[in-house]
């Protein structure tokens, strides 16, 4: 396992530079396909966001496809697609993301049209109004129209934190969409879109010297301005259980969420591998812990999952962040029932310790998911941009297989003796008019 991740570490280093305007770049190459990944990482994401403004990254994220200054509307589409690339964004806690992959004779293109809407995106009335009602539609889609759409990601942290960085409603309510500006707009952009707020990263078949030449061209332009420190978003240790109920009237079955605090994952990096194997170890696949007690013995449970992290990526987050396992029971069987028999596997863990051999079995799946994820160039892009913004190395993202290979059973078993029943958040949803 070791070995595996030693040589994704050397069969694609890294290269990096800072241009004037305090762009961070990371450039890395592989010549083995004519293919180009390009990604921006901004460091803005959901706990960014101001109070009355909740959902407001997501929203300027749309904003960032409604074309730029040299680029007009629907234009960026058009020419990726046409030079044969795929292209998107995402927001996250912690960042936003922009990314195209493309031929590798297009790459200039791609620079060009991410050096444009860095500088100057299209930031007007009608813009920004016809993206609130895209991002209202997306929330009527995904959240309220939809079984369990907001169970555990938006209702766990509302009780599991205190600050409202870490509570509120990333998607953003119906209100304070609406009552966006274009001035908010604006200012968003100028303190969390700088230059020197974003890095920058290249990956694929690229010559470093002309990729260089190239990015001084675009992006060497683009106007520096102040860089905001980055907020701590850490909390202190919950020193009780935090429990709260929700209804769902679309949902077919009831289920259950369980949080847990974990160590910080930049500050007590090797604490929290032991934990992601944890969740591992619980919950992946039919051999693990909480699969076998929960729906194969006990059968009180139709479906379990334990992962690090809300959005299921657990090395792309800064503090404060949760290990949750969520659970999907029959309407007969008692939320009380499954969270004894979740904690009583934890505690079991705690108190005994795990297998080499079954450790061993967690850790060479999870390097397996890691080595495929790094399988194509734009997987690999996006993880080399994800470290060196999160973590300050792009590095790390080859070097992950390694360091988990290399937890041992007690980093496992301190983990779980970590999960304290009496400091987890527990929220029960109850289905309320799902069966007909």
């Amino acid at each position: 396992m070791t070995t595996a991740g030693a040589e994704l570490t050397l069969r694609h280093p890294v290269e990096r530079f800072t241009l004037d305007n305090g762009l961070r770049v990371v450039l890395a190459p592989d010549r083995s396909m004519p293919v180009v990944a390009v990604s921006v990482f901004y460091d803005v994401g959901m706990r960014n966001e101001p109070e009355g403004r909740t959902g407001f990254a997501h929203l300027f994220e749309h904003m960032m496809f409604q074309g730029s200054a040299n680029v007009p509307k629907m234009e960026h589409a058009r020419l990726v697609q046409a030079a044969g690339g795929t292209f998107n964004g995402s927001t996250h806690q912690d960042y936003t993301n922009y990314f195209e992959a493309l031929p590798a004779e297009a790459l200039e293109r791609a620079l060009f049209l991410e050096a444009d809407r860095m500088a100057a995106p299209a930031i007007t009335e009608e813009n920004l109004r016809n993206q609130i009602d895209v991002v209202k539609e997306e929330i009527r889609v995904n959240v309220l129209n939809r079984p369990y759409g907001a169970f555990p990601w938006l209702q766990l942290p509302q009780i599991a934190f205190e600050s409202f960085a870490n509570t509120h409603d990333g998607y953003g309510s119906f209100v304070d969409l609406e009552s966006s500006t274009v001035d908010d707009a604006t200012d968003f952009f100028s303190r969390y879109y700088a230059p020197g707020n974003a890095v920058l990263c290249i990956g694929g078949d690229v010559d470093v010297a002309e990729t260089e030449r190239l990015i001084q061209r675009w992006f060497a332009p683009v106007e520096a301005r102040p860089v905001l420190p980055i907020p701590a978003t850490g909390e202190p240790l919950p020193a009780t259980a935090r429990t709260a109920v929700v209804e769902d009237a679309l949902a077919p079955a009831p289920a259950l969420a369980l949080g847990w605090r974990v160590p910080d994952p930049i500050g007590d990096f090797d604490g929290y591998l032991g934990t992601v194997l944890l969740a591992e170890l619980l919950s992946e696949g039919d051999a693990s812990r909480l699969e076998r007690r929960l729906v194969h013995d006990d059968r009180i449970a139709i479906a379990q999952s334990s992962y690090v992290g809300l959005f299921g990526d657990p090395f792309d987050v800064r503090d404060a962040t949760l290990l949750t396992t969520q659970v999907h029971h029959p309407v007969g069987v008692q939320a009380d029932r499954v969270q004894a028999a979740v904690n009583e596997e934890i505690r079991r863990i705690a108190d005994d310790g795990v297998g080499a051999d079954e450790l061993g079995r967690v850790q060479a799946r999870t390097e397996a998911q890691l080595l495929r994820q790094a399988d194509s160039v734009l997987g690999r892009t996006l993880g080399f941009a994800a470290a060196e913004l999160i973590h300050g190395r792009a590095e790390l993202a080859g070097e992950l297989a390694a360091r988990l290979a290399a937890v041992t059973p007690d980093q496992v078993r301190d983990a779980a003796r970590r999960l304290d029943p009496d400091t987890a958040a527990v929220l029960e949803l109850r289905a309320t008019g799902g069966r007909r």
